[in-house]
This record gives structure tokens, C-alpha cells and sequence, in this order.
């Protein structure tokens, strides 16, 4: 990692997710605490522990998982690492996948499943309520309406407090809108890949926490694209991933990016993209890449 940047998040600044949930604004996605292909235990199960506990040492206060990470496994580290929480630390869990294996992922939105899902994270993370749950992909066979509700449900239950989506268009969200507020957006996005510009708009005009996972992907750009990623980053004393992040980080205030790893190293990197200050010439210069 170069020397003349700080592993600090809160460097990073702060943003209110449904206006009542201070986070700083770089976080920390724990599906790669899980073993291979997101499925079963790590192999260095201490060193997971140690990762998750470095997290909130660097001032990460915003933790990104689901019941779907292992299955069940991300969710158990978080809690044995963590638990009792620090004051603050929100922890984001989703729902609506299964595992049937090794890289394998099965939209399941039946309501009896979102339910039997949020009761077992609840267990998993040892809290009595969910900062954030979010719905993991919306089930294509079974109405919106009725996976909706139903987590509406959980939250005027009180097992929930604020409600997302993950992989979903500006419509979606408007409908979604129609039964709750809206309080995320988790889609695939980086500078490599502006599929979700609309998206990022959308929730940039509504305030709503738009959170890219996939956030480094430089190896999709173009030989050419790489060098002038580089060259923003020999300019900065940064690493071409830590120009990644900073680029989201100045893309749009609502922007979270979640970062994930299971290298304490990479880790301090990752968080260190926080006190890179792009200017305006180097925002012209990337917000020209990708697709």
C-alpha cells in the first residue's frame, strides 16, 4: 500500500441512510470471509475473525452481508468477531437466494422463506432488530407485491428497521417505493461498468444509499483505460483499486462502496482510498472509462 495514504474510513465523510443511519461512507462487504465459491467455512477461520475485527479498527462503521454468504456463515463470523457490537455499527443482511451449492444462486422471494430468512439472521447476528435488510433479488415467480409486504411486515414487527433492494432498475424501485421507503440499492457497479447509471441518478435525486458491490474491476478496462487509471493513480501516490473506490466515492454523494476481502492487507488498501482527493481533471479523465 503506498505510504502517503491513511487507512482511515472516516476520511471518507458520512452519509445518513434513510436519513436516521449515520454511516461513513466506505465500507466493508463480508462475503469473502466464506470459503470458495462463497460456500462453506473459510480456511483460516481466526484469520476471518481477525479481519472482521481490523474493520472497525479502521473507523468502517457499515457492514454488508446475507444469509446467502456461505450459506449462514458470514453472518456467524460477524457475530463472533463483533458481538456485543461497537456503538454505531450498522450491519446490513439480505435475503431472497439460496445455495444449492458452490457458486450456485436460486431466487427464492416466497414470503414463508423471506420470513424463515430474517428470523434466522436475526439469530446468526444476535441483535433483536436489522439496521437494514434488503431483498437479494426480487423472485421472478412470485409477485413483487407479495415479497413486498411481507417485509413490511417484518418491519412494523419490529425485526427490521429500514427496508433495500439489490439488482433492480429505476421502475422496480419506484414500485417498491409504492409499499415502503426505499432505503438502498445494492447493484453491480464500478468504473469499469456504468450498467446502473440511471440507477445511481435515480437514487442520487431521491437520497437513497446506493451501494455498488463488484466496486474494483479495473481488469475489464482496456489496455488504454488501465494506463490512464495509472496514471491518475501515479499522480495520487495511490494503487489503480484505490482510485477505483475513490472514483465511486466522488461519483455521487449517496454512493457506499463495500468493498470485500479476506487479507488484512488488502483490507488497509481498500480503506486507504478514502484520503485519495480526486480533482476535477481526474474525474473528467475516469468518468470517460467503462462502458
Amino acid at each position: 500500500m503506498p505510504t502517503n495514504l491513511k487507512s482511515d474510513a472516516t476520511a471518507s465523510g458520512t452519509f445518513r441512510i434513510a436519513n436516521d443511519l449515520p454511516v461513513h461512507r466506505l465500507g466493508y462487504g463480508a462475503m469473502r470471509v466464506t470459503g470458495e465459491g462463497v460456500f462453506g467455512p473459510p480456511d483460516d477461520r481466526e484469520a476471518a475473525i481477525r479481519v472482521l475485527q481490523r474493520v472497525v479498527e479502521l473507523g468502517i462503521d457499515f457492514i454488508d452481508t446475507a444469509d446467502s454468504y456461505g450459506p449462514y456463515v458470514s453472518e456467524e463470523l460477524i457475530a463472533e468477531a463483533l458481538h456485543p457490537y461497537p456503538e454505531g455499527l450498522v450491519i446490513a443482511t439480505k435475503a431472497g437466494l439460496e445455495r444449492p451449492g458452490p457458486g450456485e444462486w436460486t431466487e427464492n422471494g416466497r414470503p414463508e422463506h423471506l420470513r424463515e430468512a430474517c428470523e434466522g439472521s436475526l439469530r446468526r447476528l444476535k441483535v433483536e432488530r436489522i439496521d437494514l435488510y434488503q431483498l437479494h433479488r426480487i423472485d421472478p415467480d412470485v409477485p413483487a407485491e407479495d415479497q413486498f409486504g411481507t417485509l413490511v411486515e417484518l418491519r412494523d414487527e419490529g425485526k427490521i428497521r429500514h427496508i433495500g433492494l439489490s439488482e433492480v432498475g429505476v421502475e422496480e424501485v419506484r414500485q417498491a417505493s409504492e409499499h415502503f421507503e426505499v432505503a438502498s440499492v445494492q447493484n453491480r457497479y464500478n468504473v469499469a461498468d456504468r450498467e446502473w447509471d440511471d440507477v445511481v441518478e435515480h437514487c442520487t435525486q431521491e437520497g437513497i444509499a446506493f451501494i455498488p458491490w463488484f466496486p474494483l474491476n479495473t481488469g475489464k478496462l482496456a489496455a488504454g483505460e488501465q494506463e490512464a487509471v495509472q496514471r491518475v493513480a501515479e499522480k495520487h501516490g495511490a494503487s489503480s483499486a484505490q482510485v477505483a473506490l475513490a472514483w465511486l466515492l466522488h461519483r455521487s454523494p449517496v454512493i457506499l462502496p463495500i468493498p470485500g476481502t479476506s487479507s488484512i492487507d488488502h483490507l488497509e488498501e481498500n480503506t486507504a482510498a478514502a484520503s485519495v482527493d480526486l480533482d476535477d481533471e481526474d474525474m473528467a479523465t475516469l468518468d470517460g472509462l467503462g462502458d
